[in-house]
């Protein structure tokens, strides 16, 4: 029976092979340890705390061993792991505990005074810190986990429909919605990501990216597992750290999002690191630059681009390592079994060049989103295809290209304008550190794009050698009619500019910086 229960079946094939290092402690665990640990929280989960099948736990806590057990619980004991984003307000988990109907929470200490006027309004049967500093009355992990034993335990049976964990969206168009993901979806992304990605028992991967987020699990924790490799948890992001244990520890896929790999690039350790072990760098979350990819080429490794979503699961697209530097730019050809369509806004197939909405369909769609039947029916058709919202071509090869976000583009005059493709001139200039396009109202052309830009030191780039830079790159009407420089791009803990919140700066802008229409 296809389940989410990958740790169990790996400890019962390989129990002495290492799954874990957790690099803050160094601690090294083996699968067998690891699933006794997962165990052990499955029965302080069902025992201690009295939930059953269905029943929603949270997890509020940064990456940690601990954050693992409950992951691992949830698949072997039917229990619902809401993994809470740490960033979040009071307010922001408030919303997030009553949609899901959370009945017991998992925490670490450093959250607490953010949980704390949560305490009255939150009906939760169950606080369990996972570390010293929990309030008066809340169970203490270690305490009631130590006095359990894996002996004797039994996974409950669930299915692959069987809802597994809700993830929650990070809200950048409205309140976060809970992703449905059955244990069908988390299993099949180990299976075809192992497969499609060529992973090997050998591989060994760091995660530095929050666990919180599908990206973290599905990428490649759940495929690495899978597979039996070794993953490499790092508690947080640390440039430096990062390098170190990707050379110390010998690791030799790594996965990351374009804003993490730009920090590694720019990191001193980038240009001595030994990277002759590496086999190759995957990165989602967002488009990424081609002045990025050539960079980690000239270090003569492999950067490749993929695509993914937590509707959909996170890796959704592959390609060889050969076809990533011919192919620079594209996220590869769908996974075995995915369907990939791109259609127009009437719903029609596009031809092959042009851009269209990517649409997908597999065995890695989530079920929708949990309490919210009109956003399931929005996303969700009735043939089972996902629209995901981003814009994408095909070539006539097979290999996709992610052009954008639908509400991203806008039309100037009359003709579609895909921001990712100014975006990714603009990161060319040598005085770019980062930047970012929108669309604003045009008395004339209806729309024209305005660029945030955050300069690289010592550089000043201006407004109007930006213009003419663009001007020689692309076609007049897609160079921004407006430059705001800007000390930083707001970003989701995921990497992905958040162009809601430059449109409200662009509208409380004084003086933006222009070279005129």
């Amino acid at each position: 029976m296809l389940n989410a229960n990958i740790l169990g079946e790996r400890a019962r094939l390989t129990p002495d092979k290492t799954a874990l290092v957790f690099v803050p402690t160094r601690q090294r665990f083996t699968y067998q340890q690891l699933d006794e640990r997962a165990i052990r929280c499955a029965r302080l989960l069902t025992e201690t705390c009295g939930l059953r099948k269905g029943d929603r736990a949270g997890i509020l806590a940064n990456n940690s061993v601990e954050f693992l057990d409950a992951f691992f619980a949830a698949a072997k004991s039917g229990i619902v792991l809401v993994p809470l984003n740490t960033h979040y307000t009071a307010h922001e988990l408030e919303y997030i505990m009553r949609d899901s109907g959370l009945q017991v929470l998992l925490y670490q200490s450093q959250f607490r005074d953010t949980l704390r006027p949560l305490e009255k309004t939150a009906a939760l049967k169950h606080w369990v810190a996972l570390d010293a500093g929990g309030g008066p009355g809340d169970l203490s992990y270690g305490e009631s986990v130590a006095a359990l034993h894996p002996a004797g335990w039994s996974p409950v049976r669930c299915d692959p429909e069987d809802l597994f964990c809700l993830l929650y969206t990070s809200g950048t168009t409205g309140r976060p919605k809970g992703v449905m993901t059955p244990h069908r979806m988390a299993a099949w992304n180990g299976y075809n990501t192992a497969v499609c990605w060529q992973l090997r028992e050998d591989d060994v991967s760091p995660v530095f990216t929050p666990l919180y987020h599908a990206g973290g699990l599905g990428a490649f924790l759940m495929p690495i597992f899978t597979i039996g490799g070794t993953i490499v948890l790092h508690g947080g992001f640390d440039t430096g750290e990062i390098w170190r244990t990707i050379e110390k520890e010998k690791c030799t896929v790594v996965l990351g999002v374009p804003t993490i790999y730009k920090l590694l690039m720019e990191a001193p350790e980038f240009q001595q690191v030994d990277l002759r072990h590496v086999r190759w760098f995957a990165c989602g979350g967002a488009p990424l630059p081609l002045h990025v990819i050539e960079t980690y080429q000239k270090r003569g490794v492999v950067l490749k681009q993929g695509y993914g979503l937590t509707e959909v699961g996170v890796n959704c697209f592959s390609m060889t390592a050969e076809e990533s530097a011919r192919k620079a730019g594209s996220i590869g050809k769908p996974l075995m079994f995915t369907q990939a369509r791109l259609v127009d806004a009437q719903g029609n197939d596009v031809p092959v060049g042009e851009v269209g909405e990517l649409l997908l369909r597999g065995p890695h769609v989530c079920q929708g989103y949990w309490n919210n039947p009109q956003a399931t029916a929005a996303a969700l058709d009735p043939g089972g295809w996902f629209h995901t919202g981003d814009l994408a071509r095909c070539d006539e090869e097979g290999f996709f290209y992610i052009a954008g976000r639908s509400k991203d583009m806008f039309i100037s005059g009359g003709v579609n304008v895909y921001p990712a493709e100014i975006e990714g001139e603009l990161l060319l200039h040598s005085g770019v550190q980062d930047a970012a396009v929108v669309g604003v109202p045009h008395p004339t052309w209806g729309e024209v794009g305005v660029a945030f830009v955050v300069r690289r030191a010592p550089h000043n780039a201006t407004a109007e050698e930006l213009a003419h830079f663009l001007g020689e790159r692309l076609a007049r009407y897609k160079v921004p009619k407006e430059f705001l420089f800007v000390d930083a791009l707001p970003r989701t803990p995921y990497g992905k500019v958040v162009k809601g919140e430059l449109l409200l700066q662009y509208r409380g802008r004084k003086a933006p910086d222009s070279p005129g229409d």
